[in-house]
């Protein structure tokens, strides 16, 4: 094969702009945007939305920003997002970010069979939402069977995908310009200050009991950096990734707002999920949730399957690089990860059994979900901040490095106030993963022959051991609900 022959076909991989914005808002829009209304709903009203989702659409398009300058300083860490954690901040940290990733990625995938089981409910009233035994043996019974599919090798899904994208894409374009065009001038004025009290400092609160459901809906904006490989032109990849996430939130944003133009708050609070199909009941009759429905199943399950499949390599990946036990590496005849995959299953499968004694079961594991991200994200925003700080990668390149240090300051602050507004119960909720999770750190250390903590791990892991046991009596003793 000849240069020209070779040069001309790698030309031929590339993406125009166009495109790569749109595979980069595929890979935003997923099965949140379906239950915003009622989030947003319960905690508050519409000048409460715009607070909300402007510190979100700030923090997250820094957060994105943040991905990409990782991606072209670093592009040897391309182990996945807990490398930067790992290089930044030490091995046990790194690990911990690896594995809050993944159980995030496996609560994630609980909440959409809730999600899946809630929809089906209009049918089937036994389901009720997805948290009742009948739900959690429909949802296990379908957790296994992708377990089975995913041994067999099904890795490539391009048909899937191109079904999934429609799903989603056309309810929710469809949802908006119904909404917009019975819009509801009296309902959305009586919505605005979402409460009786009309300060800032309550609105501010209500704000900022959204902030783990914009988590939720954004996961996954670590992958816009992945697609700088398809781009044309190197300076297209900062275009697309403004452009796709500025055309994702308008999209959240108007899911929100035009909601609070068609019911009044209360009964947004109280709508069955997915709540954006009850919003279009209410404005067109019975078909409008069917319509809906539909497009969530479908949306859900593709989801689901590429989430699996995600889940997976959060776990092989870093035990090829000696990260993580080397049981973890194992594959079958079909190049699928089996350990990865059986313990993949198993914490859905854990999870789906503790749906049994949640209260708000599927509010819960959608804050579980964003809550066991956000040391990942604040690991890597601060790593990028300490590349700037210590001039790393910036000695013989020195431009654009205040730029880059006050973008990965605002992502910084902005991750940590998500620590924040998440609270405490997350907090102890999350290490009651993160502890039993260092067995496998330690099986990885003792297997590489390597100490298992440094003085400062140890401490770290004995504050996480703590947390797990003040978590386990605060659920034990009722002080805590989960």
């Amino acid at each position: 094969m000849t240069t020209t022959e070779t040069t001309a076909q790698s030309a031929e991989k590339k993406v125009s702009l166009l495109t790569l914005t749109a595979m980069v808002v595929g890979s935003m829009i997923g099965s949140g945007v379906f239950l915003l209304p009622r989030r947003f709903g319960t905690e508050t009203g519409v000048l409460g939305a715009l607070i909300a989702w402007t510190i979100a659409g700030t923090g997250m398009l820094m957060l994105a920003f943040v991905f990409q300058q990782l991606a072209m300083r670093k592009p040897d860490l391309n182990a996945g997002i807990f490398s930067y954690a790992k290089a930044g901040f030490g091995d046990y940290i790194g690990f911990n970010a690896a594995f809050g990733y993944w159980a995030s990625a496996c609560a994630g995938n609980v909440s959409y069979m809730m999600l899946i089981t809630a929809t089906a409910s209009a049918l089937f009233p036994a389901l009720g939402q997805g948290d009742t035994v009948v739900a959690v043996i429909v949802s296990s019974v379908v957790v296994w069977i992708f377990h089975f599919l995913v041994l067999q090798g099904v890795k490539e899904a391009a048909g899937i995908n191109r079904i999934v994208t429609i799903a989603k894409v056309v309810p929710i374009v469809a949802f908006i310009v119904i909404a917009l065009v019975m819009f509801n001038a009296g309902y959305f004025s009586e919505n605005f200050w979402g409460g009786d009290e009309t300060t800032f400092r309550a609105v501010f609160e209500q704000a900022k009991g959204t902030m783990l459901i914009t988590v939720f809906v954004f996961i996954g904006i670590e992958g816009a950096s992945v697609y700088s490989r398809f781009a044309k032109k190197r300076s297209d990849v900062g275009k697309a990734t403004v452009f796709g996430f500025l055309s994702v939130l308008a999209v959240f944003m108007l899911v929100t707002l035009v909601s609070y133009g068609a019911m009044p708050q209360d009964q947004l609070a109280t709508a069955t999920q997915p709540s954006m199909a009850a919003v279009l009941e209410s404005l067109v009759g019975q078909w409008g949730s069917v319509f809906i429905r539909a497009g969530v199943v479908l949306s859900v399950l593709g989801a689901y399957l590429a989430w699996t499949l995600m889940a997976a390599e959060i776990l092989y990946i870093p035990a090829t690089s000696n990260d993580m036990p080397r049981f973890l590496t194992k594959v079958n005849a079909k190049g699928s990860p089996v350990a990865a995959l059986l313990m993949v299953t198993g914490l859905i499968q854990a999870l789906l059994l503790v749906l049994l004694f949640v209260a708000d079961a599927l509010d819960f594991m959608l804050d579980l979900t964003a809550a066991l991200a956000l040391l990942p994200y604040l690991m890597s925003a601060g790593y990028a901040l300490k590349l700037t700080l210590t001039r790393e990668t910036y000695e013989d390149n020195p431009s654009g490095l205040r730029k880059d240090m006050l973008i990965a300051l605002v992502a910084t602050l902005y991750t940590a106030f998500l620590v924040y507004a998440a609270g405490p119960d997350k907090l102890l909720l999350s290490c009651m993963l993160y502890a039993p999770g260092a067995v496998l750190y330690i099986m990885a250390r003792r297997e590489k022959g390597l100490r298992v903590f440094s003085p400062v791990e140890m401490a770290l892991f004995g504050l996480i051991v703590v947390g797990a046991i003040a978590g386990v009596i605060a659920v034990a003793t009722g002080a805590m609900q989960l």
